[in-house]
């Protein structure tokens, strides 16, 4: 099974920007979708952004304009540029790919970022 690690998580300060990475053991070309959740403190975790079939792109409407989901097929590795960020997008961030419906999404371990002066 596909084994997923983020990076790229840090500290900034409101208005900066940051990417995550999210490397995956193996190809998720085909894969039904793929994407970045988050989760802070005392919430339950939500979709950021996520890449269906390979060409529909979904955003949470908090992040729209701001967040920028890609894939490298040929790296076997997704983004998310987070740009203008602001203190509420503080959380943990997971990817997750799903190879199809009828098969569970793998999650990685996450990663935190941090938005804060």
């Amino acid at each position: 099974q596909v084994q997923l690690v983020e990076s790229g998580g840090g500290l900034v300060q409101p208005g900066g920007s940051l990417r995550l990475s999210c490397a995956a053991s193996g190809s998720i070309f085909s894969f039904y979708a793929v994407g970045w959740y988050r989760q802070a403190p005392g919430r339950q975790r939500e979709l950021v952004a996520h890449i269906i079939r390979s060409s529909i792109t979904n955003y949470a409407d908090s992040v729209k304009g701001r967040f920028t989901i890609s894939r490298d097929d040929a790296k076997n590795t997704m983004y998310l540029q987070m740009n203008s960020l602001k203190p509420e997008d503080t959380a943990v961030y997971f990817c997750n790919a799903q190879q199809s419906l009828y098969i569970p999404p793998r999650w990685g371990q996450g990663t935190q970022v941090t938005v804060s002066s």
